[in-house]
């Protein structure tokens, strides 16, 4: 399968991004690959912020998975740093490879060098597939989300 690199993300990416984002039911709702001006601006102000860590992981030179890591300090927990996991998606060539679990690890461990003391995500209820995927490693599902449309 070759080696794999997991770095930041760049412009050159983000039409390879986006159309992971949109290969599948909900993702071809929402997004535009068209349009990639608001994802361009979007990536810029990920890019200026040091608590965003939007990567690709890239296979033979191309972009075949992606995912945003947020490290978010907090008050609750004793002061505890939190990270979230999200928009997690893998090139459908590369699914069931092993790679979607490369990239969690990866999220996992840049957590741990930056402090954080917990770990989240969230999965659209539909998504039972990944549901069962984050389960095999050590994600619970201990809690209800919310979302209000904005």
């Amino acid at each position: 399968m070759g080696d794999l690199e997991i770095r930041a993300a760049v412009a050159d990416d983000v039409p390879a991004i986006v159309a992971m984002l949109a290969d599948d039911p909900l993702g071809a709702q929402r997004e535009s690959p068209d349009d990639l001006a608001p994802y361009l601006t979007a990536l810029e102000r990920l890019s200026a912020d040091p608590n965003q860590h939007l990567v690709v992981a890239v296979r033979e030179g191309r972009v075949v998975g992606t995912l945003q890591l947020t490290i978010i300090p907090g008050l609750s927990r004793r002061g505890a740093t939190r990270s979230i996991i999200e928009g997690v998606r893998i090139h459908a060539g590369e699914r069931g490879s092993g790679l979607g679990t490369q990239l969690i690890e990866w999220a996992i461990n840049e957590s741990r060098d930056q402090g954080c003391q917990l770990v989240q995500l969230t999965s659209d209820k539909t998504r039972t597939d990944a549901h069962r995927f984050y389960e095999r490693l050590g994600f619970t599902a201990s809690h209800t989300g919310f979302k209000l449309q904005l």
